[in-house]
């Protein structure tokens, strides 16, 4: 009876540790089939992201393509060429992407207001330049006071001239002892902004501000405005005798394709410009364009952001190339 007993006890014993060997088995089992299953999804999240990354490359040299065909064909640029279509590329029109995209913008910065420009070679203050960013922010959709406006353009000013003066000409600038008495001190550049995002630092401009205006500002060019790609609220900047009116006409007869855009007085065309005079603010031609590239494969997503200078129709040089 009592060696049945311990029999007894050894069996349980057993089944006990057998239960005990399970237990671990199984955790560890499904442990390595999630891990062999994230190894799995991780390779093709990785596989994706590569063949995004090319899709997004090629996009890029897509559009360099057709800014080289377009300068080759015309002595001016509008919105009406081939580069300021959005594309979008796949498998149909290019056999490398597999199942692949890419979707290619081409931003003209020709268009824009160029905030350097408002100090010329020497640091003198260009005052059609001055003008012109101000009635910009002026602009009722910004909605900023006129003190304000006042302010930030006087402080993008100290910012970027070579002196330490305090600009108070319409509004009070900023120099070297404001920003050195922030909580977070730094240094008055006394310098061309090397990017846009540098406005950022200056006195006045707001993440609000910043986000409500960066798309009409850039840092490249001589300051010219090329009347055939810019949008309306740059436009209207360009002289006092420019009202929402007449810039959604100049706007609306430059979309008309019938229309020519080879003369730099074409704008003149337009009722209600008589008075303006545009000829030292305005070109119809552009130099500077920032391409943006997405590619996409699955889950993955891949932008390049590139700045390039297009000089003749022999030459295009990378400005700067952002990866995201």
């Amino acid at each position: 009876m009592i060696i049945k007993g311990l029999l007894k006890d050894d069996r349980g014993f057993a089944l006990i540790i057998t239960i005990m060997i399970i237990s671990l088995i199984v955790p560890m089992t499904l442990e390595f089939n999630n891990s062999t299953l994230l190894y799995k999804v991780s390779s093709a999240h990785l596989k994706d992201g590569n063949v995004a990354a090319s899709a997004a490359k090629s996009g890029y040299n897509f559009a360099l393509a057709l800014l080289y065909a377009d300068a080759s064909s015309s002595d001016f640029d509008s919105l009406h060429e081939q580069w300021a279509d959005k594309v979008v590329l796949d498998s149909g029109a290019a056999s490398m992407f597999e199942d692949a995209k890419c979707k290619v913008i081409v931003v003209d910065h020709s268009g824009r207001i160029n905030i350097n420009s408002l100090i010329d070679e020497e640091g003198v203050p260009n005052t059609a330049q001055i003008f012109m960013l101000r009635r910009f922010l002026e602009s009722e959709e910004f909605e900023l006071e006129e003190e304000v406006v006042g302010d930030i353009v006087n402080s993008i000013l100290d910012w970027i001239d070579p002196d330490d003066d305090v600009t108070e000409e319409q509004g009070y600038g900023a120099e070297n002892s404001y920003y050195q008495g922030l909580r977070e001190p730094y240094a008055c550049n006394n310098a061309t902004f090397g990017t846009l995002d540098e406005l950022l630092l200056v006195k006045g401009i707001t993440r609000e501000i910043f986000s409500r205006i960066a798309r009409y500002l850039t840092i490249f060019g001589d300051g010219m405005i090329n009347i055939n790609t810019a949008d309306m609220l740059v436009i209207r900047s360009l002289s006092d005798g420019i009202d929402n009116e007449t810039a959604r006409a100049i706007i609306e007869y430059r979309n008309e394709e019938k229309n020519d855009l080879s003369d730099i007085g074409w704008y003149q065309n337009v009722q209600g410009t008589g008075d303006a005079s545009l000829d030292d603010l305005i070109t119809i031609s552009s130099t500077y364009f920032e391409i943006i590239s997405t590619g996409l494969k699955g889950a993955a997503e891949k932008t390049v952001r590139v700045m390039v200078e297009r000089e003749d129709q022999d030459e295009l040089r990378v400005l700067s190339w952002k990866t995201g």
